[in-house]
């Protein structure tokens, strides 16, 4: 294979010069070297497979002979044929009954018979090469003959078919054509016609012989190794064959070169005599059998333009002789599937064509290659379709995915490069191959149904693929991208099914190639038509191929190794991420800026939801993750809202609702779907949807009571403490009662979702008292009775009715205070209040700023927190003194020493005011009534005790 790729690299090469021959040389030698050894490696294991399973079958042969020489002895006469039976069970009979102990209790029961068919199947690999006989394979004493036979002798080996070699496998022909046998003579063969075709333009060059004197000795020269190589057919058979190849490849060279070179024939008689050539080497290759004659004279016959022209030559010529090749390889097709004789047709026209087309090809040569090109597509379409009925009986790899698949990613591409001129000429060309390919797979399934079902199936890929991708090319050429990930896609489908490894490995290697060639497309001008344009429909068309390549092969992961399922899921993460990122960059082309983020969130839901029904309706597990997303797509969603304009900064702006609906509603439908799974992460998910859900609704809420209200920040600010505090109030006190989610995940509500909120309903009651005014307007404003204190006092109601319902259901898992220490906690909140509502109260009626510094320097401020304070201590020692509750009245004892501490510390530094006459005379009238009221209370009985 080195060789070859040497020889193919340097004829390649040699079109750009001397340099790129051997460049192309050295690259050819690398790839046959890499592929050789590929080949030897997977040659050696099936080698050693078979040694092993040969070695196991002699061992169980040895088990049953055991005791053999006296099987004939013992056998009663006349036991080759009986009327009951053959002989075969006579002797196994004999044999188990006059030597029982000599046969192991678990040896297979296998008659004698089947023991003779496993000696045929040893000496048929022995004859292969692959092993030597065993002495057990040669001692057959005692075995019966076949029924209908006589019985062979007792000490002679049973007698046995001939074993001819198996069939050559399509991969190991080339190969073997170079290196089996006489290596020498190949070699010498190649050399041979490079060496002529060198010497017929050295003596076109310097005109040194007579031009048809040259050309007539070459054609004898090429006669004389046919007639030699079909003499010699019968004594040795590959010297024969490479003769012969040699004679073909010298025939072809030399019509041409008096058609091209020196215009001594006329193109009519030339084509004849080609046409001539190739059907009488296709004749020589069907009659011998010979698979390396037929690639010997279509690798000569594609060679012969390339090596005798001098760069100048007719397209026209060049293809239409082509034509004539492609033609003799179509016959030989219709009556042998030798898959490497197409293969070496492929590769010589489209790459040849390639290379032509990128170096010669111009606008105004269209009408003269466009036939070529639909004549090329033909030609290998039915080679592909013939390849499939010669070898669909034997059920094995019947669709060669190369022809097939190869076929149209190669032909469209030299299409759209020939029709780029022309609007809309590759959007025509895919719908032509769709209809096509259509058209052709419904007459293959109207007449072969049974027989040639993945090939339909293939054609109707490919119809389908072309068909889609026919939308996004009527508005711009990007194809390339397109045809790679519908290819691969179609590649890896079919691959697996083949169980074709390489093959799955190249499809899915196309989806990243695909990606990246378009986005080095994506400078190019886009439709201005939403959705119906290339860019988004490209982005879909990658992402469904990966999505595709992604499910199938996880569904058939039975049959490809642990790495390739790896490579299936990040097929499938990457075709998400081309979804999500094709539908987002749409929406921001297109979407008018007024909408907000309304379209992302409808988007986002409606792709969740998709994603969901794929993993409920098809089991495919792995695309429940990207559902998932949406609770983190609505947090995203949400947070972007405070970078909009004030007028659309609210989550329902142009009516977002119906995104914000449909995406709460797929994040509790995804929920349900996972009712039967046990796991934690499921709670926290209902947790978080609870919180982004009072998130969202206070958020709402606070703006639609702004603006009905037209007041200040006061209204949106209630809504913070409505909205949560309902939602843990509501729960708690009916979270029993409000059937699922909530009553089948009290855990994930009432605690583990409502205990951040009730912790942010007592920061929040903390922060309103010394961020806010309270100012009610267009309202007065009352103590207790403004809209800020009675959210206070919602908020605090809605506290306690959480803390009680949570303890009444006593869930397992939550974990709350001591109902002491919520009851100091509440303690403290409430001080917080009272002191707001006194501060608002001042601000509001004596005019004192609300500012805390301010305040604080206040002198009527420090006076009313005396007084207020006083009253506070008062009420709560007198209410200890009733109630018996010691701690209580000492709390209220250490408030009215603050309050003393504090008329020494600040209010007498007041001096001349009548704020510290009214504190100190007020604050000594109280401390005198609590002394009454409300002395030291007893201790309790355990304190006594």
């Amino acid at each position: 294979m080195w060789f070859l790729g040497l020889i193919i690299g340097a004829i390649i090469g040699a079109i750009g010069g001397g340099g790129g021959a051997l460049v192309g040389a050295i690259v050819g030698t690398i790839a046959g070297a890499a592929i050789s050894a590929q080949r030897k490696a997977a040659s050696d294991k099936r080698l050693k497979t078979i040694e092993d399973a040969i070695e196991r079958l002699n061992r169980r042969v040895e088990t049953l002979e055991i005791g053999s020489p006296r099987t004939a002895e013992s056998t009663p006469a006349g036991t080759a044929v009986t009327e009951s039976g053959s002989a075969a069970e006579a002797t196994a009979a004999a044999v188990a009954t006059e030597q029982p102990g000599r046969m192991p209790a678990d040896a297979p029961e296998l008659s004698p018979v089947a023991v003779a068919a496993a000696y045929e199947l040893t000496d048929a690999f022995v004859t292969l090469g692959k092993t030597t006989p065993t002495p057990v394979a040669k001692e057959t004493r005692g075995l019966p003959a076949m029924e209908g036979t006589a019985a062979a002798a007792p000490n002679e080996p049973l007698p046995r078919a001939p074993a001819g070699p198996p069939p050559a496998s399509s991969e190991d022909v080339i190969s073997r054509w170079l290196f089996g046998g006489n290596t020498l003579v190949r070699v010498g063969i190649i050399v041979l016609f490079f060496g002529v075709a060198f010497l017929l333009k050295y003596a076109a060059e310097r005109d040194l012989v007579p031009i048809e004197l040259r050309l007539a000795g070459v054609a004898l020269g090429g006669v004389a190794m046919l007639v030699v190589g079909w003499r010699l057919r019968a004594k040795r058979a590959g010297y024969a064959l490479m003769l012969q190849g040699g004679g073909v490849g010298v025939m072809y060279l030399t019509v041409f070169a008096a058609l091209r070179l020196y215009q001594l024939l006329p193109t009519e008689l030339a084509f004849v005599l080609l046409a001539g050539i190739a059907v009488f080497s296709a004749a020589l290759a069907v009659f011998q059998d010979s698979r390396a004659l037929a690639i010997t004279g279509a690798a000569g016959g594609f060679l012969a333009p390339i090596l005798a022209s001098t760069g100048g030559g007719n397209h026209v010529a060049l293809f239409s002789f082509y034509a004539v090749l492609n033609a003799g390889i179509l016959g030989i097709a219709y009556y042998k599937a030798w898959r490497e004789l197409n293969l070496v047709g492929f590769a010589f026209t489209f790459v040849i064509g390639l290379l032509w087309g990128a170096q010669y090809y111009r606008p105004e040569l269209f009408s003269t290659t466009e036939p070529f090109l639909l004549l090329f597509f033909l030609f290998y379409v039915a080679l592909a379709v013939l390849f499939a009925l010669r070898q669909a009986p034997q059920l094995a790899h019947y669709v060669d995915g190369t022809l097939v698949f190869g076929t149209p990613l190669i032909a469209f591409g030299l299409q759209a490069a020939l029709v780029r001129d022309t609007e809309f000429g590759s959007a025509w060309s895919a719908f032509a191959l769709a209809a096509f390919y259509l058209l052709l797979a419904s007459l293959l399934h109207a007449r072969q149904r049974d027989t040639l079902r993945l090939l339909v199936e293939s054609f109707l890929a490919l119809g389908v693929g072309f068909a889609t991708l026919a939308v996004p090319l009527a508005f711009d050429g990007r194809w390339t991208s397109a045809v790679w990930a519908v290819e691969g896609a179609a590649i890896v489908w079919a691959s697996v099914r083949q169980d074709r490894k390489l093959a799955r490995v190249f499809g899915m290697l196309l989806q990243p190639a695909a990606g990246f060639a378009f986005l080095v497309g994506s400078d190019k001008p886009v439709g201005a038509v939403p959705v119906l344009n290339s860019l988004y429909l490209g982005c879909v068309m990658v992402s469904m191929a990966g999505l595709f390549c992604s499910r199938y092969l996880e569904r058939h992961q039975g049959r490809i190794a642990e790495n390739e399922l790896m490579a299936a899921r990040l097929l499938f993460a990457w075709a998400a991420v081309w979804w999500f990122g094709g539908g987002l960059l749409e929406i921001h082309r297109h979407a008018p800026t007024a909408w907000g983020l309304h379209p992302q969130l409808l988007f986002f839901a409606g792709s969740c939801a998709a994603f969901g029904w794929l993993w409920r309706m098809l089991g495919w597990d792995i695309a429940r993750f990207p559902a998932f997303l949406i609770l983190p797509f609505m947090a995203v969603v949400a947070v972007g809202l405070l970078d909009q304009p004030a007028a659309h900064r609210h989550p329902f702006a142009h009516h977002a609702y119906l995104g914000w609906l449909l995406g709460f509603g797929v994040h509790l439908w995804l929920l349900r779907a996972h009712e039967v799974r046990d796991g934690r992460w499921l709670d926290w998910l209902h947790a978080a949807g609870f919180w982004l859900l009072a998130v969202v609704l206070s958020w709402e809420v606070g703006w639609q009571i702004d603006q009905y209200v037209q007041g200040r920040r006061v209204w949106p600010l209630i809504a913070w403490a409505l909205v949560p505090g309902t939602l843990i109030a509501m729960f708690a006190a009916r979270g029993d009662r409000l059937g699922w989610p909530v009553d089948a995940h009290r855990q994930a509500y009432l605690y583990a979702g409502a205990l951040p909120l009730a912790v942010f309903l007592l920061a929040w009651i903390v922060y309103v008292n010394f961020a806010s005014n309270g100012d009610p307007a267009p309202l007065p404003y009352v103590p207790l009775l403004n809209p800020l204190d009675l959210a206070q006092a919602g908020a605090l109601l809605a506290l306690v009715t959480w803390f009680v319902g949570v303890r009444r259901l006593d869930l397992p898992e939550a974990k709350l205070p001591q109902p002491a220490t919520a009851i100091k906690l509440l303690g403290a909140v409430l001080f917080v209040v009272l002191n707001g509502v006194l501060l608002r109260s001042l601000h509001h009626y004596a005019d004192v700023p609300f500012r805390l510094e301010t305040m604080l320097r206040s002198i009527l401020v420090q006076a009313a927190f005396s007084l207020f304070w006083s009253l506070l201590a008062l009420a709560a020692m007198v209410i200890a003194t009733r109630r018996g509750l010691r701690a209580l009245w000492v709390v209220g004892a250490v408030l009215l020493g603050v309050v003393i501490v504090k008329l020494f510390l600040v209010d007498l530094a007041n001096t001349g005011t009548i704020e510290r006459v009214v504190s100190f005379i007020s604050v000594g009238i109280l401390v005198i009534v609590v002394g009454y009221f409300a002395p030291v209370p007893p201790k309790s009985r355990e304190e006594v005790a």
